[in-house]
C-alpha cells in the first residue's frame, strides 16, 4: 500500500514561504495544509492569511487552505473565499490545543459540542459544495470525546479525518494515546488519517505495522526538527544523504532571506528564525549547545555568524 504524506500545519511556521523552500529542498510531502484562516468574529480574510493560500504564491505545491471557526456563517463566508480563489477543499481544524483558543469553543475545544458541529456541517454541505475535510484531535479532557462526534460525522460525506492521537490538555506532552486512537479506526466509517509524534523513519515504520489500514500519515513538528524525513519515510531509508547539511544550510538562507524580506525590522526577523531554530537544533549533534547559540546571537550579524558556525561543525 503507497504512503501518502502531509505536512499538519503549524500556526507561525508553516507558510508558504516555509513550505515551498521545503519544497524545493527536500520534497516528501505530497499535499500541504496552510495554518488556519481564524476570522474573530468579522467577516473579514486578514491579507496575510490571504497572501498564504494564493495560488501564486503556492503555484508548485498542492496545498489545501483550512478554518478554525465554531460559527456557521464563518464557515460559509470563507468556503465562499477559497472557492473564488480556486479551491474545491476546504479543511476545519478541530485540533488546535491551545487554552485561548479551546476555551472559546473552537479548535480541540469545539469536540464535546456536537450539536455545534452538526449545525456547521449540515449548512456547508447544503448551502456550499465544498469538499469538507477535519483535523482533529480525540477530545480536550478526555480522548472518549471524539466517540460521541462520529454518529454525527457519519451522515455527511466527509472527505477525511486525520486525527492527533493526543487530546488538547496534553498540548504535545506526554506520549500519544495509540489505543484510542484505535477505537476511532474501529468506530469511524470515514477515511482516517493519523497524525502524531512521527519523528523518525523507525516510529513511522510502528505506526504503519500497528495501523496497516491507515495509508496517509500526517507530520507536524517532526518535518520542521528534520526536514529530511519525509523524503526519506518515502525512499525507505534511514541514510541522510551525503551533503545533508549543504542542502540544509541553503533551504536556512533562503527562507531566512524571505522572512527578512518580509519581516520588518531586527527584532521579528530574530524571534521567527528563534522558534525555527527551536526544532532545527534537533538535527544538529549538540541541540542544547546549538539553540543556545542562536539565542545568544544579539543582532543579524551575529546571527549569520553563528548560523555559518553551527553549519561548519556540523560538515
Amino acid at each position: 500500500m503507497d504512503t501518502t504524506l502531509l505536512s499538519s500545519p503549524l500556526q507561525g511556521f508553516t507558510d508558504f514561504r516555509f513550505r515551498n523552500a521545503f519544497h524545493k529542498y527536500f520534497g516528501g510531502i505530497d499535499t500541504f495544509y496552510s495554518p488556519y484562516i481564524k476570522l474573530n468574529g468579522k467577516l473579514v480574510v486578514k491579507g496575510s492569511y490571504e497572501r498564504d493560500i494564493l495560488p501564486e504564491n503556492n503555484s508548485t505545491l498542492q496545498v489545501i487552505p483550512q478554518i478554525i471557526t465554531n460559527d456557521a456563517e464563518e464557515f460559509l463566508f470563507v468556503t465562499k473565499y477559497v472557492k473564488e480563489l480556486g479551491y474545491n477543499e476546504l479543511n476545519w481544524n478541530l485540533g488546535c490545543p491551545y487554552p485561548m483558543v479551546a476555551k472559546s469553543g473552537m479548535g480541540s475545544g469545539l469536540i464535546c459540542n456536537t450539536g455545534r458541529i452538526d449545525e456547521i456541517l449540515d449548512r456547508a454541505h447544503n448551502e456550499t459544495d465544498i469538499i469538507v475535510s477535519m483535523k482533529m484531535r480525540m477530545g480536550y479532557e478526555n480522548p472518549t470525546e471524539i466517540l460521541d462526534v462520529f454518529p454525527i460525522l457519519e451522515k455527511y460525506p466527509i472527505k477525511n479525518i486525520a486525527i492527533h492521537a493526543r487530546i488538547g490538555k496534553q498540548l504535545y506532552k506526554g506520549g500519544v494515546d495509540l489505543e484510542s486512537f484505535q477505537k476511532c479506526l474501529d468506530v469511524s466509517k470515514h477515511k482516517l488519517y493519523y497524525n502524531g509524534d512521527i519523528t523518525s523513519v523507525e516510529k513511522f515504520r510502528m505506526l504503519k505495522e500497528r495501523f496497516p489500514s491507515i495509508d496517509h500519515f500526517m507530520i507536524g513538528r517532526g518535518l520542521i526538527a528534520d526536514p529530511f524525513l519525509p523524503s526519506m519515510i518515502k525512499n525507505n531509508t534511514t541514510e541522510y544523504p551525503k551533503n545533508r547539511f549543504e542542502i540544509f544550510e541553503e533551504f536556512h538562507d533562503t527562507i531566512y532571506r524571505d522572512y527578512d524580506a518580509y519581516l520588518q525590522g531586527p527584532t521579528p526577523i530574530k524571534m521567527k528564525m528563534l522558534g525555527f531554530w527551536e526544532y532545527f537544533s534537533e538535527s544538529f549533534s549538540n541541540p542544547q549547545k546549538t539553540y543556545k547559540k542562536i539565542k545568544k546571537a544579539g543582532n543579524s550579524k551575529h546571527y549569520e555568524e553563528a548560523v555559518r558556525e553551527i553549519f561548519r561543525s556540523e560538515k
